[in-house]
């Protein structure tokens, strides 16, 4: 999978960029999955753990131990795992704060993927990840990954084969998130059936799919 972008060793680094914890997995859990079961290295940044917007049952910080649990399901190692606290909703006061973080990275991971948000998600921190991103590593190629809920359209033009295996362990991953159980798209009826109106459109059973921002072939 993805050896053109690293003929040399057939093996890359993949870089989730997840404006709030379990955006990743939502959008691209699969393709995590995936990716971790063919050998490449996968990174994965969250900018927010949302204290503001927990729901008063849970524990403010709840967030961080349901995304360190769901990335580990999805096989991605702790010290790959990136927590920043940027404040929910606030992430376009911070663009440079974000941006620099961002190079910061890229300097230090050498991405040959990033998988990030669409440019055309309407929620104000998604929209931000994804204009930065776009900045930080428009030497890279980037996907943007599919979140109908917020996405005002969405460009299907990729799209990723899933096994059984893999949208178990998107599904597993996601079932971590008891604090975001209340939502209409937080559950595996939604997940699978997401997954197989893609995987119909190219003739398999499960898919992902995700718009191609920038593809670099070495």
């Amino acid at each position: 999978m993805l050896n053109t972008l690293n003929s040399k060793k057939n093996k890359i680094n993949a870089l989730i960029l997840a404006p709030h914890t379990d955006d990743g997995e939502l959008g691209c859990g699969g393709t995590i999955a995936k990716l971790v079961s063919e050998g490449h290295s996968v990174y994965y940044v969250a900018f927010s753990a949302c204290y503001q917007s927990v729901l008063k049952e849970f524990k403010e910080d709840i967030l961080i131990t349901e995304v360190k649990s769901a990335t580990s399901i999805l096989g991605i190692r702790p010290e790959n795992l990136i927590l920043f606290d940027f404040e929910v909703r606030t992430f376009s006061f911070r663009r440079q704060e974000i941006l620099d973080q961002l190079i910061k990275i890229r300097e230090e991971i050498h991405p040959d993927l990033v998988l990030m948000p669409s440019t055309n998600d309407m929620h104000q921190d998604h929209i931000t990840i994804a204009q930065e991103g776009l900045r930080a590593f428009k030497f890279n190629s980037i996907m943007s990954y599919e979140m109908p809920w917020n996405n005002l359209s969405f460009n299907t033009s990729s799209f990723v084969y899933l096994k059984e295996e893999h949208m178990k362990k998107k599904v597993k991953a996601l079932s971590e998130y008891k604090s975001q159980a209340h939502k209409s798209y937080a559950n595996e009826e939604f997940i699978r059936s997401l997954a197989r109106t893609r995987g119909v459109q190219i003739g398999t059973k499960y898919a992902e799919t995700f718009d191609i921002l920038r593809w670099i072939i070495n």
